[in-house]
């Protein structure tokens, strides 16, 4: 087809030159009907630029591929649409299997096809809010022992349920025979899944399709662990709030910290995943076993943000990937940051599953909001604080990426998901931490390190506290200097990380697969991964020469003690 095309092409062409060289030589001959040859000369280019347009889009039509996305929902799906957006646009067909409960994930017919799983997940948002209730009274001390437990029993039995509906999901769309046909006939180029929640993972292994994954976390926690050599001593586990220089009992958290993950990997969640397993594929498996297989990890961070560590050649880093230059505000927003004037304004906001703090938390935020020259925007959803000042907007949604790229902004308030953190290293706005649950702390403490932000924990969170580091953030330049300069090296890079991502992507479709860039260490006993059995077989052989030697040493003392003994006699 394209060289049937392309002979077109070449005759259009030839025909077009000679008909201008004929024109050209015979010019004067033919003054008098000069408008009806640029007439004809006109229509043979309008053909060519046609024929163009046509091939161009033929080409694009050959190159395009088919990606099955299976995503998480909530501040997940904000980035894994940033990628589908981009897929979109370079002519990748993308169809998406979206959850019956999701809440952010709506249908797009312009973007993506849609294949909606009734999954049966409620909303967690209340319990979210119960569960950082009680944070907040177990780190100021007002609640029992027994409220830690069962604080801590209620978060495991709900992480360990999500995952069950997520297994059981799966399990209706492998059992769907129709659907599964219809995924199957496609002949998807691979799959790309947020592992945080595995069943993507299962269904690319099920349809036996390349796998990329938009990952930071899996079941086990950071993903990293499941792939690269992660030395204990330092690489912090999340939860420990600890950087890459730990002393000795820093250590100690650390290693038991590794040990609660393991613990939650082996019989919280690991349980649900491996009858999945073992329902539907023949061979010995498990869902880490199925990650490690994956051809591609897009980690969602870089080494402007995380600690240096290990990595993998299949490791592609797209920190910062969904950041972008602000666009203009709307009017009103605009007008309300504009009358702030050389004070400049803070925005503070706490994610996508909090949508309120205490009302006598908030009332105390509200009352230091109201001393500040500054203006301020807070995405508050719950009661109208008593405290609030006539400087601070209260709005259900901001734009957040163009409100910290406004030159007025001074400060952001953030509750330190990775979202938030990436969109203030990138437009160079320093952080006022409030971390609530998950990996936030130690989000925060990675820009804290660098000296771009601070860090407000529950157990201290009063008006008092607040306002002290409020006002240290904004009135100690050395927050801003080090947040745009880790801004500078951000940006700083031969290609921008959401391209790079997409280069990624498609080069597993073009390869079927990277297999090339996986290690087979994950595929190794622990003990020869760890090379104990050499070790002990060195030991082994060092102490059969050790003893061959003391034996001989002592047969050789024992015959000249006797040669000695026979001639005194």
């Amino acid at each position: 087809m394209i060289r049937t095309v392309w002979h077109m092409l070449e005759f259009e062409l030839t025909c077009t030159v000679g008909l201008r060289s004929s024109v050209s030589c015979s010019f004067h001959a033919l003054h008098t009907t000069q408008g009806t040859m640029n007439s004809v000369l006109h229509k043979r280019q309008s053909s060519i630029v046609g024929l163009f347009l046509s091939l161009s889009v033929f080409i694009l039509s050959c190159e395009s591929g088919k990606v099955l996305v299976y995503p998480v929902d909530g501040s997940h799906w904000v980035n894994m649409k940033v990628l589908i957006e981009a897929l979109h646009s370079r002519g990748h067909n993308i169809t998406v299997i979206r959850p019956s409960s999701s809440f952010y994930l709506k249908e797009d017919p312009s973007l993506f096809t849609s294949i909606v799983v009734n999954d049966g997940i409620e909303n967690v948002g209340g319990f979210f809010e119960e569960f950082l209730s009680s944070m907040i009274d177990i780190q100021k001390g007002e609640a029992s022992v027994l409220t830690f437990l069962k604080t801590q029993m209620d978060f495991f039995y709900m992480i360990s349920h999500a995952h069950f509906v997520t297994c059981n999901t799966m399990s209706k769309i492998i059992e769907d025979k129709e659907l599964i046909k219809r995924l199957q006939d496609e002949q998807y180029d691979l799959v790309l899944t947020d592992p945080a929640m595995t069943a993507g993972v299962v269904l690319a292994r099920y349809l036996k399709l390349p796998l990329v994954l938009n990952a930071r976390w899996i079941t086990s926690g950071e993903g990293h662990f499941a792939i690269a050599p992660s030395p204990l001593s330092y690489i912090p586990i999340t939860g420990t709030c600890l950087s890459d220089q730990m002393t000795f009992f820093q250590r100690v958290k650390n290693s038991l910290f590794y040990a609660i993950v393991l613990f939650q990997d082996k019989f919280v969640v690991g349980p649900h995943y491996k009858a999945l397993c073992d329902k539907y594929f023949d061979e010995d498996c498990d869902i880490v076993s199925f990650l490690q297989e994956a051809d591609i990890w897009l980690m969602r961070l870089d080494f402007v943000f995380d600690f240096p560590r290990p990595t993998m050649p299949n490791v592609v880093y797209m920190g910062g990937f969904q950041c972008k230059p602000s666009k203009p505000l709307p009017e009103d927003l605009e007008a309300f940051v504009q009358s702030s004037g050389e004070h400049g304004f803070i925005i503070m906001s706490l994610g996508t599953l909090i949508d309120s703090l205490p009302a006598d938390t908030a009332d105390e935020i509200a009352a230091v909001f109201a001393k500040l020259p500054q203006k301020v925007i807070w995405r508050h959803l719950g009661p109208k604080p008593s405290t609030l000042g006539n400087n601070t907007l209260l709005v259900n949604w901001m734009p957040q990426n163009d409100l910290l790229g406004h030159s007025k902004i001074k400060a952001f308030v953030a509750h330190g998901g990775t979202n938030g953190v990436q969109e203030a290293i990138y437009h160079g706005v320093p952080v006022l931490g409030i971390p609530l649950i998950f990996d936030q702390f130690d989000n925060l403490v990675r820009i804290q390190t660098r000296g771009a932000a601070k860090i407000l924990e529950l157990s201290q969170l009063n008006g008092q506290t607040f306002e002290q580091m409020l006002l240290k953030i904004l009135n100690d330049d050395s927050y801003r200097t080090n947040m745009q300069r880790l801004s500078s090296l951000h940006r700083d890079q031969p290609m921008k990380p959401l391209d790079s991502a997409v280069f990624w992507i498609e080069y597993v479709m073009r390869n079927k697969g990277a297999p090339h860039l996986r290690t087979k260490a994950y595929r190794m006993p622990w003990y020869s991964y760890h090379s104990v059995d050499v070790i002990l077989f060195l030991l082994s052989i060092a102490a059969v020469l050790t003893f061959t030697t003391v034996v001989f040493i002592r047969c050789v003392c024992r015959r000249a003690c006797g040669k000695r003994k026979v001639k005194n006699e």
